[in-house]
């Protein structure tokens, strides 16, 4: 069985592929204290918990947060007897190589999402990513990574606009009954939901007309479907976009090595 970790900034994703489906799907916070232990304890408990009980094989690994990967090295050379693929080191090929300035490093996330998506859609894409940061990746006719845009996160401009203000209070994002707030809660939640909206908006348009081509948008994170309640912001929100990635970069790298 396939174990597929998805390190982001603030969460880290765990999920179980059994050769054809997702089998269980976990998350807990990204810290890179955290020990070989403690993640094996945690993970079996959940995947006992949800029945998940064929044994772990094989693990890829994509990761933001690079001091959180010795650790996770670590649990797989420890309790899986495995040595992982991780997502962005040079024994981990991709389907097509991305083409960006020389001496660049793409995001491995970012690189895992353009997979899925060309898998998924075909090329010609932006795939907008709300995580830590909201992520633009463009993704070209065949396949290949060729650049994007990196903005502020929704949840980390909220905090900011916490932090730097004493007067404002932290709120949780949603999407507002009106536009115009008459307290401060209110003022700041459609600050920052509309100034998503026109955020992505704008960027998109200035893609599309950079690239001179059709593009279709496609959404993932945690906060994607908020952003997509009567809009026509997106062709399709995509929950487990990132995920999915890392299975069809597995497999792409099991068929070099059995050629």
């Amino acid at each position: 069985m396939l174990l597929t970790i998805d390190c982001g900034n603030t969460n880290t994703v765990f999920s179980t592929w059994d050769g054809s489906q997702f089998t269980g799907t976990w998350r807990l916070s990204t810290d890179h204290t955290r020990t070989a232990d403690e993640y094996f304890v945690w993970l079996t408990s959940l995947m006992q918990l949800g029945g998940v009980t064929e044994p772990v094989t094989d693990v890829i690994i994509s990761s933001t947060a690079p001091r959180v990967v010795f650790n996770l090295r670590v649990l797989c050379n420890r309790y899986f007897d495995c040595r992982p693929l991780v997502v962005g080191r040079p024994d981990c090929a991709l389907p097509v190589a991305p083409r960006v300035d020389q001496g660049t490093t793409v995001g491995p996330d970012r690189l895992v999402n353009t997979v899925a998506g060309y898998e998924r859609h075909g090329g010609d894409l932006i795939i907008v990513d709300f995580g830590t940061a909201t992520t633009f990746d463009v993704v070209d006719h065949d396949g290949a990574y060729i650049g994007g845009v990196i903005a502020p996160g929704v949840n980390l401009s909220l905090e900011a606009l916490h932090m730097a203000a004493a007067a404002l209070p932290h709120v949780d994002v949603s999407r507002p009954a009106v536009t115009i707030g008459k307290n401060t809660v209110a003022c700041m939640q459609s600050g920052v939901y509309w100034g998503y909206i026109g955020l992505v908006e704008g960027i998109v348009r200035e893609i599309r007309r950079e690239r001179e081509r059709p593009q279709k948008v496609i959404a993932t994170g945690g906060l994607a479907p908020l952003f997509d309640q009567g809009f026509d912001l997106f062709d399709t929100v995509e929950g487990d976009l990132t995920m999915w990635g890392l299975v069809l970069i597995h497999q792409h790298n099991q068929e070099l090595d059995n050629t």
